[in-house]
């Protein structure tokens, strides 16, 4: 008969300085993890990724911003777990420790957001992790009126930006990654309204928009999204050669090889590292990463395993993928924008940014949970398509008294190159990418 070991030796690799919290302390975040009820959780405010352990049980949970993983090591005198961001970094303290044959990145494991972990006397056997949700919001509670929806959800994301921003060196330039579309165009209003409200200089914030080898349809955008509101002041255009744009640094950045998370990462720091190079000491971003999701604003033709009616009835199926009771979940990657955040905050890091985006709270989340999209569909992907445009416009009017132009739905990658490029510089399938992703740990496995 074999017995369970417990946990004999727990490894953070977390950066403390990584977590940013807008209220209470790291300590009390802990506490939180630890006690019997995982609702409190949710009141957390601000990005974290957090561990916490009592005795042979050790908990942990993350902000829906940003990526959280570990590894269960075996060592002579017991099992050894590792908690850490990312992959790499894994790998590189077994290694340091001798132990690099454990290694393969498919050993990993993603802590899905949303949820705390729980690790309990694992040794050998290792038992399952339990996954207990501290966020369930209602769903479809709101009117199918998108007045009201569109009030509602922009008061919540001008909120969490006001929480954000209470927190920031009231000294600090602002960054907007900027295309003049619908998600980055509401975080730009919102941010130039609350500056003026909060008695600041609107003159800390700056709409980045990315323009590959002069091209790119996101520049004409952007240009023609500050004139129509009168913020063409705000505006800089980032240049870069279409030289410049490296998926196999992407790939290695991201962690991932789905090839969208692998194009828009690509772009991201292309801007990113001319932001930096002009820029210096600039530290603050705020984007639009989440906002697709929240609305349900993606091609439902482009993935065979959609439907329509699988997209507007399962819960957060865009922010959480199928979940984690699902045999399609990734135990390695998690799902939906809980695996594709990092194409934002790894991008990010890697260029010594801050970065933020108030789609990802909870308080907006459960805004855009709250719509009834099924009525309001009606079994049309047109219809569907057409929402987030809508409750959008009408909400930032609303709420901020200003006619924000909307435009059609480009990606990133596809904005901020010529017509025609994206599929020469993007060549790769998803097949390719993932044999590139797999070759970055060709030595350890």
């Amino acid at each position: 008969m074999t017995h369970p070991l417990p946990i004999s030796r727990v490894i953070d690799l977390i950066p403390a300085g990584s977590q940013r919290l807008w209220s209470g302390d790291v300590a009390d975040a802990r506490r939180r993890l630890l006690a019997a009820d995982v609702s409190p959780v949710l009141e957390i405010q601000g990005s974290f990724a957090l561990m916490a352990q009592e005795g042979e049980r050790v908990v942990l949970a993350r902000s829906l911003d940003r990526p959280l993983r570990y590894f269960l090591a075996k060592a002579v005198d017991g099992p050894v777990l590792i908690v850490a961001e990312r992959i790499d970094e894994i790998a590189r303290e077994l290694e340091r420790r001798g132990w690099a044959g454990q290694f393969h990145p498919s050993y990993t494991r993603m802590v899905p957001a949303h949820h705390v972990t729980t690790l309990r006397l694992i040794g050998c056997p290792d038992p399952n992790p339990v996954h207990r949700r501290f966020f369930d919001p209602p769903r479809g509670t709101l009117p199918a009126d998108p007045d009201v929806i569109g009030r509602r959800y922009i008061e919540a994301v001008y909120e969490e930006l006001r929480r954000w921003l209470a927190a920031q060196d009231p000294a600090a330039p602002i960054g907007v990654p900027f295309s003049g579309g619908i998600d980055s165009g509401a975080v730009l209003l919102c941010l130039y309204r609350l500056l003026l409200d909060e008695g600041q200089s609107p003159a800390r914030l700056k709409a980045f928009t990315l323009s590959v080898d002069g091209g790119g349809d996101d520049g004409r955008q952007a240009r023609e999204f500050l004139r129509r509101t009168d913020l063409e002041l705000l505006g800089e255009t980032v240049d870069v050669a279409s030289a410049e744009l490296d998926p196999l640094r992407a790939i290695a950045v991201i962690e991932d090889y789905k090839p969208l998370d692998v194009e828009s990462a690509t772009v991201n720091l292309a801007l990113l590292a001319r932001i930096r190079a002009r820029y210096p000491d600039w530290v603050l971003l705020v984007d639009g990463d989440g906002g697709d999701e929240n609305l349900k604003d993606y091609p439902i033709e482009a993935n065979s395993e959609l439907t329509i009616r699988s997209v507007v009835s399962n819960r957060m199926l865009y922010q959480e993928g199928w979940g984690v009771e699902s045999i399609k979940h990734s135990l390695t990657y998690s799902g939906g924008y809980s695996r594709a955040c990092v194409r934002g905050y790894a991008c990010a890091r890697s260029h010594g940014f801050v970065s933020f985006s108030p789609y990802t709270r909870p308080s907006v989340v459960a805004v855009a949970e709250a719509i009834p999209f099924a009525e309001l569909a009606a079994g049309s992907h047109e219809r569907l398509y057409a929402l987030k445009g809508e409750v959008v416009r009408r909400g930032v009017r609303a709420v901020l008294g200003i006619d924000m132009p909307v435009y059609g739905k480009r990606r990133f990658q596809a904005g901020s190159v010529a017509q025609g490029l994206v599929a020469r510089l993007f060549a790769g399938d998803e097949a390719h990418y993932r044999r590139q992703f797999e070759a970055l740990h060709a030595t350890t496995v």
